[in-house]
């Protein structure tokens, strides 16, 4: 079976450093960090006060009051950046065969406030079970593509993927390979989260995960952050007929488990060392093409140094000769939306040639090599003709995807 070329021709972008893709990569380039003081309740019960909250954005700029009521902030951010998306990739919607066009979404979380809001809401009445009519639907995590698809009539491949914060990693697997197989001729693929909430808040607390991200000697847990990314995928074919915009090529992805603790990863990183080698395998390139490394870099002090470590051990001597960053140090992590995110990050980096930096470092930490290339605090100017993009979930669920330049 002759696989498909499978290229990226739409994107969409709702982040705590833009509430476009252009907003958002203007910021990334120029180091600006998404972390403010949370505005959405009152920390002063909270251990953590701050947080990267997507900004002045407003549902009923893009979406009808009715409709709005229905939807979870999670859901309202993938149907903007999805909307972004389609108008991004100049589809002609009239004309295209929507019954080969489908939607795979990412979320680790789905309707996080709407679940909290209806059980509050339960536990401080009387004890009448006065549920909105709405709330699972609100809740559900496949709702959102379910929802696209109901807006554009795509009626191809439909479905939610949940792998904690590499869900969307996961749901462009997805779509990549159904792309790739034939069974679709385009995929809206991506992922959403809104866990800045007093649960998500106050549950990452309580396992001493939230603090300053970086790859500073200090560091000690992430910054929460919230908003969507959307990619439209196309079969390379189908995208030349109708004369899209190319933004890259899809070369390959990787998948893994660690198969070792619920929350923390392998000591070796060896699910890490797997994932790389099966996404360059599939890609059918060699370490030493590998240009710019997106790493998952939570800021917890075992994942990064882990992950660095794995990483070395698969680009050996290349691995100081390409660039490493973790925009999560400015947008903070998105949880299941970071794959989708941090994918676009890749993109605009192949796109622009700079590679967003690691912001907030001060203090190098003595279990990191200090040979690598991460891409401290100012971005750097360099082609990036492959990117690669990781990104893990609590789980041991790991997952890497590879970007090309699209050479024709």
């Amino acid at each position: 079976m002759e696989l498909k070329r499978v290229v990226v021709t739409g994107i969409g972008a709702l982040t705590p450093l833009g509430n476009t893709k252009d907003e958002y990569w203007d910021s990334l380039a120029k180091g600006v960090s998404g972390a403010a003081p949370i505005t959405r309740f009152d920390t002063e019960k909270f251990r953590t006060k701050f947080a990267c909250e997507v900004k002045g954005f407003n549902p009923l700029d893009f979406l009808d009051r009715k409709e709005a009521r229905k939807m979870d902030p999670n859901t309202q951010y993938g149907m903007v950046t999805g909307d972004q998306a389609v108008v991004d990739s100049g589809m002609d919607l009239d004309s295209v065969d929507k019954t080969k066009i489908g939607v795979i979404w990412g979320s680790g979380i789905g309707g996080f406030s709407t679940f909290q809001e209806e059980v509050m809401n339960f536990a401080t009445g009387d004890g009448t079970p006065r549920y909105n009519p709405f709330f699972v639907p609100k809740m559900i995590v496949d709702i959102t593509p379910g929802l696209l698809s109901i807006k554009y009539g795509f009626m191809g491949p439909n479905f939610a993927t949940v792998s904690a914060c590499a869900s969307s990693n996961h749901a462009i697997t997805d779509a990549y390979t159904y792309v790739r197989l034939g069974k679709a001729n385009a995929i809206l693929t991506g992922g959403s989260e809104a866990g800045v909430i007093e649960s998500g808040v106050g549950g990452f607390n309580a396992m001493k995960a939230l603090n300053p991200p970086t790859y500073d000697k200090d560091r000690d847990g992430f910054v929460l952050g919230e908003g969507a990314g959307a990619i439209m995928l196309e079969e390379l074919e189908h995208a030349k007929a109708r004369g899209a915009k190319i933004y890259a090529e899809v070369l390959g992805s990787g998948m893994s488990a660690d198969a070792h603790h619920i929350t923390l990863p392998h000591p070796e990183g060896a699910g890490i060392e797997l994932v790389l080698k099966s996404a360059l395998e599939d890609a059918n390139i060699s370490p030493d093409q590998v240009d710019y490394l997106n790493t998952h870099g939570t800021s917890t002090p075992a994942g990064d140094v882990g992950e660095l470590k794995a990483a070395q051990r698969v680009f050996g001597e290349h691995a100081p000769k390409m660039n490493i960053s973790s925009t999560k140090s400015m947008t903070g992590h998105l949880l299941g939306a970071a794959g989708a995110v941090e994918f676009i990050s890749c993109l605009m980096a192949i796109e622009k040639g700079i590679v967003p930096p690691t912001i907030n470092h001060f203090t190098n930490d003595p279990e990191i090599d200090p040979s690598l290339n991460l891409t401290f605090n100012k971005s750097q100017e360099r082609e990036v003709n492959i990117a690669m993009s990781n990104t893990f979930g609590f789980g041991g669920h790991n997952t890497s995807i590879i970007l090309g330049k699209y050479s024709g």
